[in-house]
């Protein structure tokens, strides 16, 4: 007679009681729920998923933009450097120095121009 009073007793503590025993799991309320569940589940999971890639990309971002600020100081560092090196003045400079047979021409060169033939049709 017991077990009658639990079932026709509805309440808090039937609900307490069915849930401490395990008993809620085979309702037939909750069954019904269970695909419905398992959907919320999923899409828990592909939420969480998809925010630790999110995340993962953009700390990937931030080193690649490190990356490229210093290798673009470093580019203009280069390109001073090689603006500086190849000054005529400093390349006559470094063949004296090294005792070449290059020269500072005295003429500055010409420019050489080239006509077209024409096609006849």
């Amino acid at each position: 007679m017991s077990r009658q009073t639990q079932q026709i007793k509805p309440g808090k503590k039937s609900g307490i009681i069915s849930f401490i025993r395990g008993t809620i799991l085979t309702d037939e309320r909750v069954t019904r729920q269970f695909p419905f569940l398992m959907f919320l589940v999923v899409l828990g999971f592909l939420l969480i998923t998809n925010r630790n890639r999110s995340e993962k990309v953009i700390r990937e971002i931030g080193a690649l933009q490190d990356s490229i600020s210093h290798l673009r100081g470093s580019s203009f560092t280069n390109s001073a450097k090689l603006m500086e090196i190849s000054l005529p003045s400093d390349v006559i400079e470094k063949a004296k120095q090294l005792n070449s047979e290059l020269e500072e021409p005295l003429k500055h060169p010409g420019k050489i121009e080239v006509k077209k033939l024409k096609e006849e049709k």
